[in-house]
């Protein structure tokens, strides 16, 4: 099996991010990996007055201490671009990742469909493992049936 010493982790603030990023967290733990969170900053979010980048921060370093991870383990990486542009290049030095870790749809996608287009187009051009987690959504959901 594959150890993944670098795991880079598209963080858009959304809950499927926040999914992504505690699984990916998870994930290092045991393999001694490190975490590198990327925020892929568009042209929308460099106009717009409230920016929303020092919050996502604040939430990655959160969901780091509360996964456990020594903060040494775990990188912010903001850089313009579209998305799938960003973490497909994360595939190279400097960061040299060895696994892609995605949600399956960011605050942009459509409330019906299953995965984004950033999940999709990743799948289809990566050259390296990827992990696309489910939502938070369904993680919270009640187990079916009945006991």
């Amino acid at each position: 099996m594959t150890s993944f010493q670098t795991i880079a982790v598209g963080f858009d603030g959304s809950d499927a991010a926040r999914a992504a990023l505690r699984w990916a967290l998870a994930m290092a733990g045991p393999l001694g990996g490190r975490v590198v969170v990327i925020h892929a900053t568009g042209l929308l979010e460099h106009v717009e007055t409230d920016q929303p980048a020092a919050r996502y921060q604040e939430t990655v370093s959160s969901l780091t201490g509360e996964a456990g991870l020594g903060a040494d383990r775990v990188r912010w990486h903001m850089v313009d671009g579209d998305p799938c542009s960003v973490l497909l290049r994360a595939i190279t030095p400097p960061i040299s990742a060895d696994l892609l870790v995605v949600g399956c749809r960011g605050h942009a996608a459509h409330r019906g469909l299953t995965l984004g287009s950033t999940s999709q187009e990743l799948a289809q051009h990566t050259s390296i493992p990827l992990v696309i987690v489910p939502g938070e959504a369904v993680h919270s959901a009640p187990p079916t049936g009945s006991s």
